[in-house]
């Protein structure tokens, strides 16, 4: 199959097409629309540098990196890794696609060895634009198995781990995609009796409620959101002195008042209060998560602000800490500086949000704020930022256009340039707020992108961005500035803006001459309560997100039901009326069995050729490492390709394998049943298990 340059591009040190069928579900789970594909056998190296390579090609893909430290004790581990941080390092700047890098769990008696590596490998790609990492630990903390190593199959295929640690390692790639390329939830809405806390503060008192092991855990995890740049919100059906009494009352809780940006908190609906939270917050309802103990609450909110995700958490308070942990909806692909401020900025907002109140006018409320703007060439520890922004920004918005990290690269190494917007006033730093995409034509300066974080939008900040840009264009002896609009769902600030400055084409490109742009001003003229209006500019949901979140922390966050999810949605029904050829003895209904569980079918016939049935060689390896756990024998893989490879002619190899292993003068023996017929060898193998 062609690569579409939209794929999943995977190289190995070691066989790793075992992942596809984990990798496949997830993508269906997730509705990610790649391609699978996988470079040839070794050669990681070669895909991390080449640039016509599979990796190079997958611009519009995620390309992933599979690593064994094992694979390299012969060559030198620590001169592997440090050759594989060079590698990883050119590709961070070359390709297109982000890149995963994995480092899979080594053997036991290789882990104190590997750790110094680790730590080097480690350094090397913290901060790498478009480089994320899954490190031996993250399978420990999320998906353990055991057993994970499978030594069978890496001596046959070098085939290195088990069916159900590939699974867990597709789980631990998807999560990292899904990471990547979904946009995130912002703000946790936290209900408070039987959520934050186990009792009723209004019935129990603030006193009587108690902060069990399991709600601790809970606070303990949302605080570590808010560390992460979550927004933390109340949303709960109380009297609000008794929950701020509660508060007041359990020094102990890991959460404390002042770490929820807002709150609703009243007998009114929840659905109700979810939006006006949204509208206090600037922010759209899809990206909200309500966290409530109670599923018909859950429901009812669901129901009322469509798009926002309503988890009901489980009714054993027991399993809360563990559910929350593969609850996908709360990863984050890359956790940047701007990220861990944003709550502080919010409180910030407040403030000045309160100060606008006390003023007459706009005019009045932003010469208060004493505002500085800072407009620069982007640095490259900002690169992270700027891709977020694209990710992020909806209302102040011009193209709509996403872009991750290597992307951003990319356009910068083919010519473009980017501006970054920071801004900070009297109550704060707002960070990094704004970015400009452009390039230089022939007569034109071209904007790519031209994006304002809401949170400093009506400050005239787009004013001077737009002024900057006409300098620009001046100082390079170019005409015109242009700036593309693409209407969305939720830009109309954006175009409201650019129509201020003039009329587009009918290509939907505003031109503005390099002098005109360059004199763009702000001029104040609403009144504050206007500017309060404006703040709460169109907050529909954009796209509802269909992934069930639940169902993958409840019924899919364990490996082996993960496996037999995949069985199930892969499993090809028997043809009607079809005839199989019933297993004769034990040993050929085990092996029936084992066949229909690695191929993904009802049941097999005793005759049925394993590859006819959908089999292929890496399937057969894991076939024969079972087949020596279970009956402790060992064959070689001529088993599989020396004539037709059956349940019967399996059968036929392990009986004959266990009579050799049994200690009789089996070289006679097997010349013997050479001549013999299946029945007269399982005849003579029953006989011979039964003497005394």
């Amino acid at each position: 199959m062609p690569l579409d340059d939209r794929a999943i591009a995977i190289s190995a040190t070691f066989t790793a097409e075992a992942i596809e069928a984990g990798l496949a579900f997830w993508t269906g789970e997730l509705g990610l629309d790649y391609q699978i594909r996988f470079a040839g056998y070794n050669t990681l190296f070669q895909q991390l540098l080449d640039p016509a390579g599979l990796f190079a090609q997958n611009r519009r893909g995620i390309n992933v990196a599979l690593v064994r430290f094992e694979d390299w004790v012969s060559a030198g581990v620590d001169d592997q890794v440090r050759r594989l941080a060079d590698a990883v390092r050119t590709a961070a700047v070359s390709l297109s696609a982000p890149l995963i890098v994995v480092v899979c769990p080594p053997k036991p008696q290789y882990q104190d060895a590997f750790e110094a590596p680790l730590g080097v490998l480690r350094e090397a790609l913290d901060g790498l634009a478009g480089v994320h990492a899954i490190w031996p630990a993250d399978f420990e903390a999320l998906y353990p198995v055991s057993p994970a190593h499978d030594p069978h199959g890496e001596e046959l295929g070098h085939l290195p781990y088990t069916p159900v640690f590939f699974v867990a390692l597709a789980t631990a790639v998807a999560r990292k995609i899904h990471a990547i390329v979904t946009p995130p939830y912002k703000v946790a809405a936290l209900d408070c009796d039987e959520t934050l806390w186990a009792g009723i503060c209004g019935e129990d008192g603030p006193h009587g409620v108690t902060l069990d092991p399991p709600r601790k855990a809970l606070q303990e995890f949302m605080a570590e959101r808010r560390r992460e740049g979550m927004l933390l919100v109340l949303c709960s059906k109380n009297n609000e002195e008794d929950v701020v009494e509660t508060f007041r009352a359990h020094p102990e809780m890991p959460l404390r008042m002042e770490d929820f940006a807002a709150r609703r908190i009243n007998w009114d609906s929840k659905g109700a209060n979810l939006s006006a939270l949204a509208a206090d917050l600037g922010l759209g309802i899809e990206s909200f998560i309500l966290v409530d103990d109670n599923p018909k609450e859950c429901t009812e909110a669901q129901a009322a602000a469509p798009g926002m995700l309503a988890l009901s958490l489980p009714a054993a308070a027991s399993e809360i800490p563990e559910f929350l942990k593969h609850v996908w909806a709360f990863d984050r692909a890359r956790i940047t500086e701007e990220d861990r401020r944003r709550p502080d900025l919010y409180a910030q907002r407040a403030e000045r949000a309160r100060s606008a109140g006390a003023a007459h006018n706009l005019e009045q409320f932003l010469a208060s704020l004493d505002l500085e703007i800072r407009i620069a060439p982007m640095e490259r520890t900002e690169l992270a930022r700027v891709a977020q922004l694209t990710a992020r920004t909806n209302q102040m918005n011009a193209t709509l256009v996403r872009r991750s990290e290597p992307e951003v690269q990319a356009l910068l190494a083919g010519g473009a340039e980017c501006l970054t917007v920071s801004v900070k006033d009297r109550f704060g730093d707002y960070g990094l707020t704004g970015a400009i995409l452009f390039r230089t034509g022939d007569a034109a300066l071209r904007v790519d992108t031209f994006l304002l974080s809401c949170r400093a939008l009506g400050r005239g900040v787009e004013h001077r961005m737009v002024a900057r840009l006409g300098k620009l264009a001046l100082e390079r002896g170019l005409e015109r500035v242009e700036i593309p609009f693409v209407a969305g769902q939720r830009n109309r600030p954006a175009a409201l803006f650019l129509e201020s400055l003039g009329t587009a084409g009918a290509d939907g490109v505003l031109r503005l001459p390099a002098d005109c742009a360059a004199g763009v001003r702000y001029k104040p003229g609403m009144t504050a309560e206007t500017v309060k209006e404006e703040a709460h500019l169109d907050l529909r949901p954009t796209v509802a997100r269909r992934i069930d979140y639940v169902r993958i922390a409840t019924e899919l966050r364990d490996p082996h039901a993960v496996l037999e999810a995949i069985r199930v949605s892969t499993r090809r029904l028997q043809p009607a009326g079809a005839s199989l050829d019933r297993p004769r003895t034990p040993i050929e209904t085990q092996l029936a069995e084992l066949w229909a569980g690695l191929l993904n079918v009802p049941a097999v016939g005793i005759h049925d050729n394993f590859f006819e049935l959908g089999g292929h060689s890496l399937l057969a390896v894991q076939l024969l490492s079972r087949v020596r756990q279970i009956y402790g024998v060992d064959l070689s893989l001529e088993v599989v390709y020396s004539g037709e490879f059956t349940v019967a002619e399996l059968a036929k190899a392990v009986e004959l394998k266990e009579i050799e292993q049994s200690g009789a003068d089996y070289q006679d023996l097997i010349q013997e049943l050479e001549s013999l017929s299946d029945e007269e060898v399982r005849e003579l193998l029953a006989k011979e298990q039964g003497a005394p």
